[in-house]
């Protein structure tokens, strides 16, 4: 199954939460969920982590499942997108700051899809000159097991750029990470525990750091957690 990641930002004029209740109460609703190959969909929306942050790239992420390749393409072509959440996008999304990563997933801690809480999403680019399958096996193996180490990870995903996005040339990034807490509290305590200083060096090995993005966020579920 194709798991889809879109991150979009407020168009100029709209506030953060303003563009984020539009997307949960009228967009999610009246137009992306009637697309009818989508078979699972969450909202994720960005939870601030206080004034002295950075402008945030991102004020929020579309995950959607898609059953594959066909499905997807199908899915394209329906008056549902065409007709409905196409044109509805740009009232409310700058859509030259959205990023769409097609990825397949790979769940490396099981926990409960519906249990609440936050939710940490790392993107990352292997570094120059590093083999997509050599980044691949070591992220999946040995960074992996040193996240698995970390305190207070509830659930764990790593979710890698499709084979597609390779096909004429080089994907913008390789790999999106997500990692589950019960609450804020509980991530920052796992942030900061030695746990996660040795898999954050171990990260930092295989993958450019300026090109790791990290996001905060909660999930809203539109669609599932089971398929429909």
């Amino acid at each position: 199954m194709i798991h889809q990641l879109i991150f979009a930002y407020p168009k100029p004029g709209m506030t953060e939460q303003e563009f984020q209740r539009y997307w949960l109460d009228v967009h999610a609703v009246q137009y992306a969920s009637k697309i009818p190959q989508i078979r699972k969909y969450m909202i994720d929306t960005r939870v601030s982590l206080g004034p002295d942050e950075e402008e945030p790239k991102w004020s929020g992420v579309a995950e959607i499942w898609l059953e594959n390749e066909q499905d997807q393409l199908a899915s394209l072509q329906t008056e549902e997108f065409l007709q409905g959440a196409r044109l509805d996008e740009p009232k409310w999304a700058a859509f030259w700051r959205t990023l769409v990563l097609d990825t397949d997933a790979h769940v490396l801690r099981e926990g409960t899809e519906d249990a609440g809480g936050v939710k940490l999403i790392v993107l990352v680019k292997r570094k120059e000159g590093l083999p997509l399958h050599e980044f691949r096996e070591h992220s999946l193996g040995k960074y992996a097991d040193l996240v698995l180490d970390v305190p207070g990870v509830r659930r764990y995903l790593q979710g890698h750029t499709r084979d597609g996005a390779y096909g004429i040339g080089e994907a913008v990034l390789d790999a999106a990470h997500q990692l589950w807490f019960d609450d804020l509290d509980a991530m920052n305590a796992a942030l900061a525990s030695p746990e996660f200083q040795r898999a954050q060096e171990d990260l930092e090995s295989f993958v450019e750091t300026r090109y790791v993005h990290r996001m905060v966020v909660e999930e809203h579920w539109v669609i599932g957690p089971r398929p429909r």
